[in-house]
C-alpha cells in the first residue's frame, strides 16, 4: 500500500474467492452453481425462475457462454427454457458458489465484507509454573 492508504481501500475479497472456488469445482469435474440475491437493482437474471428472492444458476463451462467472473460483476449468456438470455449479476449479489453434486463450496454474507477483527487482543494464557517435588 502507498503512504496514506489504509486497509479500508482494499478491494473486495469476494470476486477472488468466487474465482478460486469456481476453478476448484471445475478442476474436480463437478458442476458449479451460484446462489444469487435477486432483489438487487442492477442485475439481469431470468425472473421467472426466482424463488423467495433468490435464484440458482448453473455456470458450468457446458451450460454457459462467455462467462466472466469479474471484480464487480458476473456475466454470461445462457439458455433458459430454450431461450438464450444474457445474465449479469453484481458481485455484491453473489450469496454462494458450490458444486451441485455434493454441495461443497462457499457461502458469502449478504454484507459486502465481514467486520474487521477488534483491536482488543485476547488476554495472554496463564504462564505455567514449576514446583519442586521431594
Amino acid at each position: 500500500m502507498s503512504e496514506g492508504e489504509t486497509e479500508d481501500t482494499m478491494s473486495s475479497i469476494r470476486p477472488y474467492l468466487a474465482r478460486a472456488a469456481y476453478e476448484w469445482i471445475v478442476d474436480n469435474n463437478y458442476t458449479p452453481h451460484i446462489l444469487v440475491d435477486a432483489r438487487g437493482d442492477s442485475l439481469q437474471v431470468p425472473m421467472q425462475f426466482v424463488k423467495d428472492g433468490q435464484i440458482v444458476l448453473n455456470i458450468s463451462p457446458t451450460a454457459v457462454v462467455d462467462l466472466q467472473l469479474g471484480d464487480h460483476r458476473i456475466t454470461f449468456r445462457g439458455r433458459f427454457s430454450g431461450v438464450a438470455q444474457g445474465v449479469s449479476v453484481p458481485m455484491t449479489s453473489l450469496l454462494g458458489i458450490y458444486a451441485r453434486e455434493n454441495g461443497r463450496g462457499m457461502m458469502f454474507d449478504s454484507d459486502e465484507e465481514p467486520a474487521p477483527p477488534t483491536d482488543d487482543p485476547a488476554p495472554p494464557p496463564e504462564r505455567p509454573t514449576l514446583k519442586v517435588v521431594k
